[in-house]
C-alpha cells in the first residue's frame, strides 16, 4: 500500500460473549415467566447456533421475541441472527435453529465490493476472506464510501474497522 493511500475494512462481526449472555438472559426469563410454564420452551447456544424449542409455534415465536429483546439490550445486531425454518420435533413439539452470522459471505462481499466501486469511483476494493478492504487516495472518498454502505441494506450487520 502506497504512503498516500488510506483504507478501512468492512466486516460483519458479532461478540459471541454478548450472544451467549443474551441467550442466557432469554432462557432465564422464559424459565420464570408464567406464560411459558409447562410449555417445554427452551433456548440454548451451541457452536454459533441458537437452538429454540417449544410445545407450540406460538410459544416458539414468543421465545424468539424474548431472545430479540435480550439481544438488542446487549448490542447484538439482529441482522446477525438469522432464524431457520420451524421444524416439527418429537411429541408434537416444534424447534428452530437461529444461525449467528459471522463474517461476510462471498456473494455479499462481491455485492458490497461492486456497490462501493460504483458509488464512489475513486475507491478500490479487495475481498479478503470474510471482509472487504476499501482503499482510496483521499479520506473524503473513504468517508463517502462508508456513508454509501451505511445507507444501503445488504441484510448484514456491517462494521467499519482499521480506518487508516
Amino acid at each position: 500500500m502506497a504512503k498516500d493511500q488510506f483504507s478501512f475494512d468492512i466486516v460483519s462481526e458479532v461478540d459471541l460473549q454478548e450472544v451467549r449472555n443474551a441467550v442466557d438472559q432469554a432462557a432465564r426469563e422464559i424459565s420464570q415467566r408464567f406464560d411459558f410454564k409447562n410449555t417445554g420452551t427452551s433456548v440454548s447456544l451451541e457452536n454459533e447456533k441458537i437452538e429454540m424449542a417449544a410445545g407450540t409455534e406460538d410459544r416458539l415465536k414468543a421465545a424468539w421475541q424474548v431472545l430479540q429483546e435480550k439481544a438488542v439490550k446487549r448490542q447484538v445486531p439482529l441482522k446477525s441472527l438469522q432464524p431457520g425454518h420451524v421444524e416439527q420435533a418429537a411429541k408434537g413439539t416444534v424447534r428452530q435453529t437461529v444461525d449467528v452470522i459471522q463474517g461476510i459471505p462471498d456473494e455479499k462481499a462481491k455485492q458490497i465490493s461492486k456497490f462501493v466501486r460504483s458509488s464512489v469511483p475513486k475507491t478500490q476494493t479487495q475481498i479478503q476472506g470474510s471482509q472487504v478492504r476499501v482503499s482510496a487516495k483521499k479520506k473524503d472518498d473513504l468517508q463517502s464510501a462508508i456513508r454509501a454502505v451505511k445507507e444501503e441494506d445488504f441484510g448484514l450487520a456491517l462494521q467499519f474497522t482499521n480506518y487508516r
